[in-house]
């Protein structure tokens, strides 16, 4: 058996394909989606994440609003760039990108956002949304999850889930939306007894704990789908968390790692912004 690969990047271009039918739409209006990105210092992945960000908007026709200081820049200095930036009527989603210099308290960099621009979700008042039931906006991450779930048509209500991380960015909004979906939810972490175990007795596990290969492939349940959130650079080599060609032989659903979530989740920072924009007007 060899699991289906779940191509993240095909359905990102086709997830692209109807925020630039939105834009479009907007365009009619005379209304330009903003995106605003934040980058701290010169943290080499942030820098490709960023530059990233910033095509997949040049090519959608979203506006990109670049906000660049150095890596030496204070605390004050970037609570005001989100001040001026929260007050930008361009902008229609905020973004400070992660990690940030450790003299810069994160907390409270994401506080400073407004709710109402806060693109990725992480703003306190938006999680306490999502944790109700009624989110303003979902995180990136966890939306391209989702998405390249139903698009595969994976049914998860009823279905044990497991979910190695348990991060503010993906492993708990994770968890809360499978829980709203119907699944049943295990999140685990480094301090979890019997990892294996919990496992193997998963329909549907979510690996995102950043460590290269550390869910070995005889752990996954035959058929089980695999989503490998995890990008690991060994040698020359990117991996994900999970040991793919082993799980692949066991698994029913798997993401590749480069081109599994990585693109669903630039494609559903498009989107988001998109609806801000659209919920703006």
């Amino acid at each position: 058996m060899s699991a289906k690969l779940l191509d993240g990047k095909a359905v990102a271009e086709q997830e692209n394909g109807r925020t630039r039918e939105r834009v479009e739409a907007l365009a009619a209006r005379g209304i330009t989606p903003g995106l605003a990105t934040v980058l701290v210092g010169d943290n080499p992945a942030s820098r490709v994440y960023v530059a990233n960000k910033r095509k997949t908007c040049k090519k959608l026709g979203i506006a990109s609003i670049d906000a660049d200081l150095p890596a030496d820049a204070s605390e004050q200095q970037l609570l005001e760039t989100v001040a001026r930036l929260n007050a930008d009527s361009r902008v229609h989603g905020l973004l400070v990108q992660m990690p940030l210099p450790s003299h810069i308290d994160d907390h409270k960099v994401l506080e400073a956002i407004d709710p109402r621009k806060d693109v990725d979700g992480f703003h306190p008042q938006n999680v306490g949304l999502l944790a109700l039931g009624r989110p303003w906006i979902i995180p990136c991450t966890t939306q391209g999850i989702l998405r390249l779930l139903e698009r595969a048509e994976y049914g998860i209500a009823g279905k044990n889930a497991v979910i190695v991380g348990r991060s503010n960015i993906v492993g708990k909004p994770t968890a809360l939306l499978l829980l709203a979906l119907h699944a049943t939810v295990t999140l685990c972490h480094t301090r979890t007894r019997d990892l294996p175990g919990l496992v193997g007795r998963a329909d549907l596990v979510v690996a995102a704990m950043g460590r290269p290969e550390a869910i070995r492939g005889d752990w996954v349940a035959e058929g089980a789908a695999v989503i490998d959130v995890g990008i690991n650079r060994v040698g020359e080599k990117l991996v994900g968390d999970v040991e793919f060609a082993a799980a692949r032989e066991r698994a029913g659903l798997i993401t590749p790692v480069p081109g599994g979530v990585g693109p669903m989740t630039i494609a559903m920072l498009m989107e988001n912004t998109v609806s801000l924009a659209e919920r703006a007007h």
